[in-house]
């Protein structure tokens, strides 16, 4: 079989644990990643090298647990370091990795691998994190899970970076720069300005009608 090869018989598995931050996404993806241990069968995790907010070499959730993992710059460096006899590949933070992992770990699946991803589904704003939107797509399984809104105390599925002035996507940080949110106390600034640039714009057209009007 090659690099990119299918394994005749053996069906891999594509998953995809998400969510907002504080969510335990990372806690789920240990989790499933130590049942395989249990089960016997060779895991291999990794994480990309920009998220070392807490361990450059692990992967850690928010309370505290943590397992060894692989840093890597890109997609196509997990591929070329996975093992022949790894049968799971477990991946933390997904959200970071540029739009190349979806090949990727469809070429895994299709080697027998089952992978396991966990990651931010929604950036700051409620927008799709980087390449997120495609893994949902191919993910054989999905599990979306909530934290707790900081407002509130409901259900949340928004991350709320404190200082919207920090327009990048990519902002490595914790609960000094994010919280969760629920739908509601989830303020992106974004529908504020949508709203100006409609009124703005219907108030330009009516103008221009008017002038119209009459120039008749």
């Amino acid at each position: 079989m090659g690099l990119f090869g299918t394994m005749p018989g053996i069906s891999g598995s594509i998953e995809v644990v998400c969510g907002p931050m504080f969510s335990g996404k990372t806690e789920e993806l240990i989790r499933r990643v130590k049942r395989a241990q249990i089960a016997r069968q060779k895991v291999q995790i990794f994480k990309p090298a920009i998220d070392n907010r807490y361990h450059e070499t692990e992967v850690v959730s928010h309370s505290s647990q943590s397992m060894e993992a692989t840093p890597v710059n890109s997609a196509v460096e997990i591929l070329q370091r996975v093992f022949d006899s790894t049968r799971v590949v477990a991946i933390d933070e997904v959200q970071f990795f540029d739009e190349n992992i979806s090949i990727v770990v469809e070429k895994l699946a299709r080697r027998g691998i089952r992978v396991i991803m966990a990651g931010l589904d929604q950036d700051y704003m409620g927008k799709p994190f980087g390449p997120m939107a495609s893994l949902l797509a191919i993910a054989d399984t999905v599990d979306k899970i909530h934290a707790i809104c900081t407002v509130c105390g409901a259900g949340a599925s928004k991350t709320f970076r404190k200082n919207p002035k920090e327009s990048a996507q990519v902002l490595v940080g914790e609960t000094d720069l994010y919280e969760a949110r629920c739908r509601a106390h989830a303020d992106f600034f974004g529908e504020d300005q949508d709203q100006l640039a409609f009124f703005a714009n219907l108030n330009a057209n009516l103008n221009d009608s008017r002038s119209k009007i009459k120039n008749l």
